[in-house]
């Protein structure tokens, strides 16, 4: 039986002044090739980066739609992964995702990109020192709704997880906020009525290997993309 392809969505980082490149973590391909799936990469065909906010819509014109397709169109499912930027195309991407309804797990900025793409918005929160915390395995514990579908993986009402972000997400149409930091801030949304589309603020991929709360996570999303 042929492996389950799930496309990762590389984000720039620039190296130096003059040159940009594409990143895939190695935290997250790991995690898919460790339970069983092939991670490949997800390019942006612009020559041209598009960094955005909420706002992402103003550029979506210059996407590249069509290269982006035929790339998604050789994969089960997509990750989103997290970083200090966002792109038009990963909210784009997203988008596609939920109207095509392709199981897609946005982490942490990835988050952002899932809410984005169906018309949400974010904001900066009022205490970063605790909650961008880049050396920690666990900061706080997350509280899970009971009737959600993140539930019905972890099987566990709370959790703990790590922490390493400045921004939550404020309006999210068509997600439910479904796992709450003792904050408020949404560490988890996903939809009521899709496959698999989750987001969650957290990296699972950073401790999957020491957490099966974590692992659970990637096992589930593999197993809707195997249904695709």
């Amino acid at each position: 039986m042929s492996k389950v392809i799930i496309g990762i969505v590389g984000k720039h980082i620039k190296d130096d002044k003059v040159r940009t490149n594409t990143l895939i973590r190695d935290e997250v391909k790991q995690a898919i090739f460790d339970n069983g799936a092939i991670g490949i990469g997800i390019l942006s065909p612009n020559n041209e980066i598009l960094y955005t906010t909420d706002e992402w819509q103003i550029v979506e014109e210059k996407i590249q739609k069509e290269e982006i397709i035929e790339q998604i169109k050789l994969c089960d499912g997509i990750i989103l992964q997290g970083g200090t930027t966002n792109e038009a195309f990963e909210n784009w991407i997203a988008k596609y995702c939920y109207d095509n309804n392709i199981p897609c797990l946005g982490i942490c900025a990835g988050q952002n990109s899932v809410v984005r793409g169906l018309g949400g918005t974010t904001y900066k929160i009022s205490n970063p020192e605790k909650h961008n915390k880049l050396n920690e395995d666990y900061v706080h514990s997350i509280h899970i709704d009971v009737s959600s579908k993140f539930y019905n993986i972890i099987h566990k009402e709370d959790i703990m997880v790590n922490s390493r972000h400045k921004r939550a997400i404020d309006e999210s149409p068509l997600l439910a906020k479904v796992g709450l930091c003792e904050d408020g801030y949404a560490d988890v949304v996903e939809s009521k009525d899709k496959k698999f589309y989750i987001g969650v603020r957290f990296h699972p991929e950073s401790l999957y290997k020491m957490d099966e709360n974590m692992n659970k996570i990637f096992k589930s999303f593999i197993e809707a993309c195997k249904n695709n």
